[in-house]
């Protein structure tokens, strides 16, 4: 069986906040990386819903974390169930607003991010299956700026990464 880390954005549903309000944040995408080696981007980026809608991305993405290919994402998982301080355990998803044709002038911006603590399925042993998780402001980190769906199967990979380290 291979082992990986899968990974599914279904959607993004916002709050009445700065971002609802602000006119030039009109185009969403997300972003989901894995401490600081792996950045995946929903292809599209869709039309920043109004307050109580949601926009669907659907998006799925795998992370390999075979011993012969993935050595350093493997080392990493390890090192999340090994060391209990380690402070980047999670998944971090950001909302980036993606400037219209017409403003190519205007950056990126991260507006919010949200976590799945890898450290946590493993200890809950239990998957995340199409939850809700926080997307906090990226300016006021304890504001909530609206909910992402989202799905990340990683227990199977953190079990063999744990037999693994056993065995060392």
């Amino acid at each position: 069986e291979v082992e990986k880390i899968q990974i599914k954005i279904t959607s993004l549903g916002l709050t009445e906040s700065r971002i609802t309000a602000d006119e030039t944040i009109q185009q969403l995408f997300v972003e989901c990386r894995l401490n600081n080696f792996l950045a995946e981007e929903t292809p599209l980026s869709l039309p920043k819903p109004s307050s109580g809608q949601r926009i669907h991305y659907n998006y799925s993405t795998v992370i390999n974390v075979d011993k012969e290919d993935n050595h350093a994402e493997r080392e990493y998982l390890k090192s999340i169930l090994l060391k209990p301080d380690l402070p980047a355990d999670s998944l971090k998803f950001t909302v980036v607003s993606d400037p219209p044709e017409d403003e190519q002038d205007l950056e990126c911006e991260d507006i919010g991010f949200a976590y799945v603590s890898l450290k946590e399925i493993y200890q809950k042993q239990r998957d995340i299956i199409e939850q809700d998780i926080d997307v906090f402001d990226s300016q006021d980190a304890s504001a909530v700026i609206g909910k992402l769906t989202v799905t990340v199967e990683a227990l199977n990979a953190l079990r063999s990464v744990h037999e693994e380290c056993k065995n060392d």
